[in-house]
C-alpha cells in the first residue's frame, strides 16, 4: 500500500523494520514504556532547566560536567525510587522469556501504513 505512492519511504521502513520493532523482543508488558520517550524528555527538560540557571558556560568541559552531574543524579534517583518505571516483577519476566526468540519467529512482520 505504501510502496505504490512512496516507494523510497517504503523501502526505508522495510530496511529499518528490525530497529523500529526492537521493543518487541521484550515482554509485552514493557512495550508501552519502551516505545515512550517520556523519561528521555523529562531528563532533557531537567538538563535544559539547569543550563538556563547557569546561563553562560566558560567552556565545553563545564557544560559536560553539568550534564554528567544531572544524568548521574537522575540515575541515582531511578535506582532507589520506590515507584520504578519498570517494576521488579516485570523485569523478572526478562529472564523467563526465551532469549533466542525474535519477532520474526513468532509471526512475519509487515510494514504497512
Amino acid at each position: 500500500m505504501l510502496h505504490g505512492q512512496f516507494p523510497e519511504v517504503s523501502m526505508c521502513l522495510t530496511d529499518a523494520a528490525e530497529d523500529l520493532l526492537a521493543f518487541t523482543g521484550f515482554p509485552q508488558a514493557h512495550w508501552r514504556k519502551l516505545w515512550s520517550t517520556n523519561p528521555l524528555e523529562r531528563l532533557n527538560g531537567e538538563i535544559k532547566r539547569r543550563t538556563n540557571v547557569v546561563g553562560i558556560f566558560p567552556n565545553d568541559a563545564a557544560i559536560a560536567r553539568l550534564v554528567t552531574a544531572v544524568v548521574v543524579e537522575a540515575h541515582d534517583e531511578w535506582a532507589v525510587a520506590e515507584r520504578r518505571y519498570l517494576s521488579e516483577e516485570s523485569m523478572a519476566k526478562l529472564s523467563l522469556e526465551p532469549a533466542a526468540q525474535t519477532p520474526t519467529e513468532e509471526a512475519p512482520l509487515a510494514v504497512t501504513a
